[in-house]
């Protein structure tokens, strides 16, 4: 006898980012302070992370965000973001995503012309002004969490690029940066492998040798994402950017490996204010100037840093992102018991190279304590 359970999401992207806004996943988490929820993900829901993320029901560049009550009395809920290799700390074009599917449903209370919220994150709390016209949401404004820089023309040696400067940042999740021009490589979707190689080898060699803690929240103690960056050729737009999400690891010694991830369709919100925050540093961009940032869509986030502060030792800086997201479907996921595939497959076709299908197992697994 077979048994069947059910997976509701709304799917949105944020300009061009797909995210599967999970909004029944209170059952699943444990934890009583985010850092501990974060840890819980990544020790007991992997398999669940997989099978909302990869086939037969995702595609390699389909993020996740799971909508959780709040910690903190004074916020509205909370969120943990999944990715194709991890669970994460804070992501921005997720957390536009959550903010459009849960206001645009009216599962968090809300009429025009706006309404402010507070979410829990494990990079720490945030506050979020969602615009609202014609019961859409049309632009969310996110005051994150602090930013701040590790290195700054840091230089790394990478296998087949030679000697590159490169930052290191936080805006929610640490940042390794580097020039595309440096690479020899151009912010344009023709080059989406060459991007996809360059940006793996940075980020396994800056893993390898450049050591980095946040120094107020645990568990934040590793480069997550690589970003290039560059100059935009559109006008009013300051910056252009594309960020690699991560799917395995390259083995630096054989080049057949390194393409292992995936575009972000998005200028990324965490990315912009790590980005903001070395350009800050530089004496590059003011307190309260627009920074208008380029995806490889050719979307755009719009950032400002409204102040500065502190976080134990090191000066940091106070990020706004704004940007907006847009509903493109409400599912119900099946799973049986009896489906050879319970946490998904990935295939070498469009999954890049070195992935092999996640094999089927017997039964497929109680996901936590079930779901709801």
């Amino acid at each position: 006898m077979t048994s069947r359970q059910l997976i509701s999401a709304i799917d949105v992207h944020a300009a061009g980012e797909a995210g599967r806004v999970l909004i029944d996943s209170h059952l699943w988490v444990k934890g009583h302070d985010m850092p501990s929820r974060l840890q819980y993900c990544r020790e007991n829901l992997n398999d669940l992370r997989r099978l909302v993320l990869q086939e037969p029901r995702g595609c390699p560049s389909l993020l996740g965000v799971m909508v959780l009550p709040p910690v903190n009395p004074a916020s509205d809920f909370a969120i943990v973001i999944l990715e194709q290799d991890d669970f994460a700390p804070m992501s921005g074009a997720n957390l536009i995503c959550a903010v459009t599917a849960l206001v645009e449903t009216q599962k968090v209370p809300a009429t025009e012309p706006g309404v402010d919220l507070q979410v829990d994150t494990a990079s720490g709390t945030v506050r979020v002004h969602a615009t609202i016209q014609g019961g859409r949401v049309t632009q969310v404004k996110i005051e994150n969490v602090p930013a701040f820089v590790v290195a700054l023309d840091h230089e790394l040696t990478l296998p087949g690029f030679g000697t590159v400067p490169v930052d290191v940042a936080f805006g929610g999740q640490f940042y390794v940066q580097a020039p595309a021009e440096a690479l020899g490589i151009d912010l344009d979707p023709a080059a989406a492998d060459d991007i996809i190689r360059a940006a793996s080898v940075l980020l396994e060699v800056a893993r390898k040798e450049i050591e980095v803690q946040h120094p107020t929240q645990s568990g934040l103690d590793q480069i997550h994402l690589p970003m290039l960056y560059g100059d935009s050729k559109t006008p009013g737009v300051h910056g252009k950017n594309t960020v690699v999400m991560p799917q395995g690891r390259p083995n630096l010694k054989d080049p057949s490996t390194w393409r292992c991830g995936t575009l972000d369709r998005s200028p990324s919100g965490t990315g912009t204010s790590a980005r903001m925050a070395a350009k800050h540093a530089r004496g590059e961009l003011a307190l309260n100037e627009p920074f208008v940032h380029e995806s490889i869509l050719g979307t755009t986030f719009t950032g400002t840093l409204h102040g500065t502060t502190r976080l134990g030792d090191r000066p940091a800086v106070l990020p706004t992102i704004s940007g907006r997201g847009w509903v493109t479907g409400f599912h119900q996921f099946v799973l049986d018991s009896d489906d050879p595939f319970p946490t998904g497959y990935t295939l070498g076709d469009i999954w890049g190279n070195g992935r092999n299908p996640q094999q089927g197992q017997d039964e497929a697994p109680q996901l936590a304590a079930g779901l709801p």
